[in-house]
């Protein structure tokens, strides 16, 4: 079972997103019959088993035993993935682009590099698993709490310096069988705790 898959047929974004089918993917982590499933949600089985042929038919789960119930034979089905996410680029000609987006201090920017790196490495790791490889990739994801507005933008000043630092000494455009990555640094505010208000912008900050 893999971690995370991305799904990219927008048909297939469309089953898992109805609500019943959701929570079958949630509940398949485990592998499960049709029988079993019907008994746990408190749903007829006939109901159960229609979304588990459409789920089936797009690869979102899939059959991993039988067993012997009574007279009858069950299959006992599992889901592809612990967790699903919906590529960007099922939403075909209005998929968003970091290309669309002219203010690139603005959080549209950012919403579409997130984006793109969505779909970009939803499809390397569907390529990756094809050829029975594991993708290398880099995540780094840690807080600050700046403590003004003047000091936010230092910190960006100097990260955008020693970024370009880096690029600049490990960049090499005609290395013989290298190969070119994307590096994406992002920064957006924490959400809010539930039930608690946002704090209110400070009219001296700018975007970043």
């Amino acid at each position: 079972m893999l971690a995370v898959e991305v799904i990219e047929d927008p048909v297939a974004a469309t089953v898992a997103l109805d609500p019943m089918r959701s929570r079958l993917l949630a509940e398949l982590a485990e592998p499960a019959s049709a029988a079993a499933l019907a008994a746990r949600l408190g749903v007829p089985r006939q109901k159960v088993n229609y979304h588990l042929r459409a789920l089936l038919a797009h690869d979102l789960v899939r059959e991993v035993g039988t067993r012997k119930w009574g007279g009858l034979t069950e299959r006992r089905l599992v889901a592809t993935a612990s967790a699903y996410v919906v590529s960007p680029a099922t939403l075909g000609p209005v998929e968003v682009t970091p290309e669309r987006t002219v203010d690139r201090l603005s959080a549209s920017y950012l919403v579409a590099l997130a984006a793109r790196a969505v779909r970009e490495v939803g499809a390397l790791m569907r390529r990756a698993l094809a050829r029975e490889q594991r993708l290398a990739t880099l995540s780094i994801d840690t807080e600050i709490r700046f403590r003004s507005a003047a000091e936010r933008a230092a910190f960006s000043t100097e990260l955008t310096a020693a970024i370009a630092d880096l690029a600049a000494r490990y960049h090499d455009e005609q290395a013989p069988g290298g190969r070119s990555h994307r590096v994406v640094v992002l920064a957006h505010p924490l959400p809010s705790p539930l039930g608690e208000a946002p704090s209110p912008p400070n009219p001296t900050e700018s975007s970043s």
